[in-house]
């Protein structure tokens, strides 16, 4: 890994001359929460050597001058909630907190757009829009708590890309602090454009070794007057998986269809307190969300989804109520009651191969001591694991995940899919990425990492090994 300049009580000096003496942290105390994301395993951690609270683009352009001329790394910290590792600062040096640039700055109702700070909290931009009768579709699990620009910076996806799709397919334009300082925007509040290279697409998911998210124009929908949520309750995986493809060919047009395997259920009802939940025993939990404009049309998707859910086998079919959602948000806190050490994973493959992929999974898993875990946004192909340590020694643990990890992303690649779905790169996959990427798309990336960050000041350790 490359070697970087310490950072001196000069570079300290400097720093509190551009963003004031109080957004800038160097006690232990307070750089100790900046030394891992969700992260559960404390050899992971990296601690800082400082901290920095910028207000604004030109505040972090002058930060990101000062790196180059120094040559200290930078990471990036939104809401903390990467899980791969994508917050931790692996190289040291210094964190840039993204939290005081949370200014909604303009909804345009007849534009449907909405513009607005990287640090804004991704609920907070949600509700803004509904507030005005309009929907901003990006909708990550961690909502409550993530902010929009490291939605961008991961293109981050959530429960309702099956209809809407991912982060990317969210926005209109960004602006950026570029690895180098320039501040530069990207994109046009267009429908369609054929000028140049699609810059604000290439930033879009390359997490934050491109340049700094600083703001970003998001595209706003109608807001669906109708909804109804479907509980569907499979005691047979394979029945809950290969009703998919039924739905989607239907025509139905889900907004989400969500998997929780039974571990994750009684789990999930356990960490909530919920304890009269159907089928807690047995019960494998397929959730599936329907949103339309018209009233009749929202009746005869609904009947149409109870058919096709009990002609495929669910053994009971009922209302989603908020109790199903919120177990559904909590999957990867309830995993803290199982094991204090978990590896949370995901991979994406095409929808169609979904229910024969999760099948090799768990085949694979019984091969090994941990406990083997899955949840899944099962349509669009998106499929998370967890894997809990439980009492396993240390030296065991990392040799059955490197094996099992080997052979689940070797299958994922051989039916066509890839590493991450949603939740990108980080430090975690960094060596998955270099071994199972095709050559000459790494070396691709790796040419455009060089030329726009010619010193690797921006996350390095992420995503690719410039």
């Amino acid at each position: 890994m490359e070697t970087y300049q310490p950072i001196t009580p000069e570079i300290i000096e400097k720093l509190k001359a551009i963003t004031g003496p109080s957004y800038v942290k160097t006690d232990k105390d307070i750089l100790l929460q900046y030394q891992t994301d969700y992260e559960t395993d404390p050899r992971r951690f990296h601690l800082p050597e400082a901290a920095v609270i910028p207000a604004n683009a030109e505040e972090i352009s002058q930060i990101v001058k000062l790196a180059n001329e120094y040559h200290f790394p930078i990471t990036v910290r939104s809401g903390g909630t990467s899980l791969a590792d994508g917050a931790i600062p692996v190289c040291g040096g210094l964190v840039l907190c993204m939290e005081r640039l949370n200014k909604i700055i303009e909804l345009n109702e007849e534009g449907m757009y909405m513009t607005v700070e990287a640090g804004v909290r991704t609920v907070d931009l949600q509700k803004e829009a509904k507030a005005h009768g309009l929907l901003y579709a990006g909708d990550p699990s961690s909502a409550e708590s993530c902010m929009i620009g490291a939605n961008l910076a991961t293109n981050a996806g959530g429960l309702k890309a099956v209809r809407y799709g991912v982060t990317r397919h969210q926005v209109y334009c960004l602006e950026m602090v570029t690895p180098t300082g320039d501040i530069v925007e990207c994109g046009r509040i267009l429908k369609k454009c054929s000028t140049g290279y699609d810059l604000e697409q290439l930033i879009i998911g390359s997490e934050g070794t491109l340049g700094i998210i600083t703001k970003v124009t998001v595209k706003l929908i109608p807001l669906p007057p109708y909804r109804f949520d479907v509980l569907a309750v499979y005691t047979d995986p394979r029945k809950a998986l290969y009703m998919v493809p039924k739905l989607l060919k239907a025509g139905i047009d889900p907004t989400s269809v969500e998997y929780m395997d039974n571990s994750y259920v009684r789990d999930t009802a356990d960490y909530c307190h919920y304890s009269d939940m159907p089928h807690y025993e047995d019960g494998i939990y397929v959730i599936i969300t329907v949103e339309t404009f018209r009233e009749d049309e929202l009746d005869s998707k609904m009947e149409s989804v109870c058919t096709i859910c009990e002609e495929s086998g669910a053994v009971d079919v009922l209302e989603a109520d908020e109790r199903i959602w919120n177990m559904r948000r909590n999957v990867q806190t309830s995993c803290e009651m199982v094991s204090k050490v978990f590896l949370t994973d995901d991979v994406v493959v095409p929808v169609h191969k979904i229910a024969s992929t999760i099948e090799k999974i768990m085949e694979i898993g019984e091969d090994y001591p941990f406990q083997v875990k899955i949840n899944a946004h099962i349509g669009d192909g998106n499929l998370h694991i967890v894997l809990c340590k439980m009492d396993m020694s240390d030296e065991e643990w990392e040799t059955s995940v490197e094996k099992f990890h080997q052979q689940v992303y070797a299958y994922a690649y051989s039916v066509g899919g890839r590493l991450a779905g949603e939740h990108g790169i980080g430090a975690k996959k960094l060596k998955y990425m270099e071994e199972f990427t095709p050559k000459g798309e790494l070396a691709i990336m790796k040419t455009i990492k060089r030329a726009m960050d010619p010193n690797n000041i921006l996350n390095p350790g992420k995503l690719i090994d410039a």
